[in-house]
């Protein structure tokens, strides 16, 4: 067991340093490099910028504090003022736009599911520090939006893009449809309308009956999440309940199979790639961590889950920048690699680039695992 003070202290040091990237207009520093004399690329990333409003939204409901609440209120406004508005012709449809004037890409704009899906998280976590905040008919028409993107069988399209005519076939995310579900599930606690809950449930259903006979399960942890908020509402027959668990069984599988054990390199140890890549890592705890709050108690599940949970924080905790200027930034990955390995000159150049998607999600985890040994 880890002690709560040591990852109390790296949830409030990732906490202020991410904070501290919100700028005046609201936007965050998206990217840096703890090597200054590297240079990063001037690119944004909104779906990346509502999912650190999530994870900061989190921090405060735990640690209220003033100063984070107004940065929070600055990074919301951005949001909704600078990338949600209607669909063209459908101006009940909101969705959270992609403009290549902010993203600094050449790809046209666009409205990407998980963009909308993960608007809505991260408005609706704001609700809970400033009440209305956003309009309720603003929060509906994403709503609306997610909505017309699902399929008659529960899938997606993952992209509309009007210069292309609208939703597009061509390309499917593996993310999308579990942040699009959470979203909508968060929606539905504010507003109580059947569609989102249908639409929801109907979307994990989706995913865990395309993939009951599969033997190469994705590892979706935005769809564990999605399935915690579900089983939190307590409204699921037996039937939909052993559904819904047996996938997440599938993914929490999927997902112990890849952790590292390595005497050779026992920095990487607790990590879930070979190459000691920080992000993956806590996107894997963060489903372990919703996983675990609802998986049955019986059989070796739960231990499982605790020694590979207690194996990957510790492994975070290594990771996070301790002292400095960039205390609580959680770079690329916890260390480079051998120089004889072929990727490692590109690699290496990398390792100590810090984007506000890494400490998003290990912070993310960390409150997790704050909740879970609390409980």
């Amino acid at each position: 067991m880890i002690a709560l003070e040591t990852v109390q202290r790296a949830i409030a040091q990732a906490s202020d340093y991410l904070s501290r990237q919100i700028k005046a207009d609201g936007q965050f520093e998206y990217r840096l490099n703890l090597d200054t004399t590297i240079k990063v690329k001037a690119k944004y990333n909104i779906l990346r910028h509502a999912g650190a409003i999530y994870a900061l939204a989190s921090a405060y409901q735990k640690h209220p504090d003033a100063a984070l609440k107004t940065a929070l209120e600055r990074a919301g406004n951005y949001l909704r003022n600078q990338s949600i508005a209607p669909l063209p012709g459908e101006e009940s449809l909101l969705a959270v736009w992609s403009d290549p004037k902010i993203n600094g890409s050449n790809k046209p704009r666009q409205a990407k599911l998980g963009g909308t899906g993960l608007g809505l998280v991260a408005l609706l976590s704001l609700e809970t520090i400033t009440p209305n905040f956003t309009p309720l008919a603003e929060l509906q028409g994403l709503g609306r939006f997610l909505v017309s993107m699902q399929k008659a069988d529960g899938g997606f399209y993952s992209k509309y893009i009007p210069s292309r005519g609208g939703r597009m076939e061509d390309w499917q995310s593996l993310f999308y449809p579990g942040e699009a579900a959470l979203g909508l599930l968060m929606l539905y606690e504010r507003d109580n309308a059947e569609v989102w809950l249908n639409t929801a449930y109907k979307t994990l259903e989706f995913l865990a009956r395309s993939r009951e006979q599969a033997t190469d399960i994705p590892i979706d942890h935005w769809a564990l999440l999605a399935t915690q908020k579900l089983f939190s509402l307590n409204i699921l027959d037996r039937a939909a309940q052993n559904l819904l668990m047996t996938h997440a069984m599938q993914i929490c599988e999927a997902i112990l199979q890849t952790q590292v054990v390595s005497p050779q390199r026992p920095d990487y140890t607790g990590g879930f790639t070979k190459n000691g890549r920080v992000t993956p890592t806590a996107t894997r705890l963060e489903g372990l961590l919703a996983a675990i709050t609802f998986l049955p108690q019986e059989g070796d599940w739960h231990s499982r889950l605790e020694t590979s949970i207690t194996a990957g924080i510790e492994f975070l905790l290594r990771s996070q920048v301790k002292t400095g200027a960039f205390a609580g930034a959680f770079p690329r990955a916890i260390a480079k690699l051998k120089r004889d390995t072929p990727t490692a000159r590109k690699f290496n150049r990398r390792v100590s680039e810090v984007r506000i998607d890494y400490v998003q999600h290990a912070l993310t985890a960390l409150l997790q695992y704050a909740e879970v040994s609390a409980n």
